[in-house]
């Protein structure tokens, strides 16, 4: 199958070309046992077989294998077809509730997945999508086999933390991929793209596990087995679209969870946790067209934050706090770092004229 699936664009000013590449280590059913007795890790919460490798510094490397973690994780990562193309799902319940990315679920109602392990396909219906997170919740008609996932805090999660990427790469099914945690609290953009508005995650883990297509929607776990974010973006260099390496992101499992729990409950989204600043914006270009100027208001919601501080259609957004806003990507990563309530500066040019204006964000609308 084709596979269309793509790893996502990453928004950030050093990160912005999509990348296809890097490499998935396929898990089968047989995986390599250490040739020495284990030791089981006492403050993890899944034993870990930790047999002691090569003294580093006085300690040892670390575990020569996380076989067992990966048998914990797969049964709850499934491969997600549609007619266009393909990605990952981790299981929520025991209904079949299944959390994948918007990206994924693309314009689809109806899909196919399948386990690790399992050729066999079972059909599945779409529940809802929130494509302004890139999240999307799908449900399986049969949900016999489907074993949830069990999810730790992303909160937790913190720079040089060992995780494990698990999911279905390139169709190969059941593959995982090893890395650390980069970075945490990043805000990156995805591309617009197929009459889709570009979004911007708040908050996205940074990895160095590689994230290829497929992987789209699986599992970033730790080595407790326990689901801290959903991969989504891979990076590559602006500079000729060559693979970044290791520069993956995952959206929290905090935030997934909570969004997911929302589609299920209602089939839409009623708390975005999302600061807005309640206008429609555009690119403001040079007179030749080669560069960002700043954020042009088109319109503003009435009674929204923007009307209420007093801005107004014609207006150019070119700052706001200590973040310049050169186009709509600055501008959505600004609010994605914010949240709703919050008071900032937004600088504007009006009339050749520079201004601050205090602006109360709003809320980001639901679904």
């Amino acid at each position: 199958m084709r596979t269309t699936q793509r790893v996502r664009r990453a928004g950030l000013a050093t990160v912005a070309a999509l990348v296809i590449g890097g490499s998935g280590v396929a898990v089968g059913n047989a995986i390599a046992e250490p040739a020495t007795p284990p030791v089981t890790s006492a403050s993890s919460a899944t034993a870990v077989k930790t047999t002691p490798g090569p003294e580093i510094a006085g300690s040892y490397a670390g575990p020569a294998s996380y076989a067992g973690v990966v048998r914990k994780v797969l049964p709850s990562v499934v491969l997600i077809r549609t007619a266009n193309g393909l990605g990952s799902g981790v299981v929520l319940d025991t209904k079949g509730n299944i959390v994948t990315n918007a990206h994924v679920a693309g314009d689809a109602r109806e899909f196919q997945v399948q386990l690790a392990g399992n050729p066999s396909p079972r059909s599945a219906k779409l529940v809802g999508t929130y494509p302004a997170d890139d999240l999307a919740v799908i449900r399986a008609d049969d949900p016999a086999g489907l074993q949830p996932a069990t999810f730790g805090d992303s909160d937790q999660a913190q720079a040089g933390d060992v995780v494990l990427a698990v999911g279905n790469p390139l169709g190969l099914s059941g593959s995982v991929t090893q890395g650390i945690v980069s970075a945490t609290d990043r805000a990156v953009t995805e591309p617009a793209t197929g009459g889709a508005a570009a979004a911007t995650l708040p908050g996205a883990i940074q990895t160095s596990a590689p994230i290829n297509p497929g992987n789209s929607g699986g599992a970033l776990v730790n080595v407790s087995g326990q689901v801290i974010g959903i991969p989504t973006l891979a990076a590559g260099s602006p500079q000729g679209g060559g693979q970044a390496q290791g520069i993956g992101f995952a959206i929290p499992s905090n935030l997934a969870r909570d969004i997911a729990t929302q589609i299920i409950d209602t089939g839409h989204v009623t708390n975005s946790h999302r600061a807005a600043i309640g206008a429609e914006v555009t690119t403001v270009l040079s007179a030749d067209g080669s560069a960002a100027q700043g954020v042009g208001v088109v319109a503003v919601t009435g009674g929204g934050p923007a009307d209420r501080a007093g801005l107004k259609a014609g207006d150019v957004i070119t700052r706001v706090g200590a973040q310049e806003t050169p186009d709509t990507t600055a501008l959505s990563q600004a609010l994605a770092a914010a949240s709703p309530g919050d008071q900032v500066t937004v600088t504007v040019s009006r009339d050749g004229e520079q201004r601050d204006v205090q602006v109360t964000l709003g809320e980001l609308p639901a679904s």
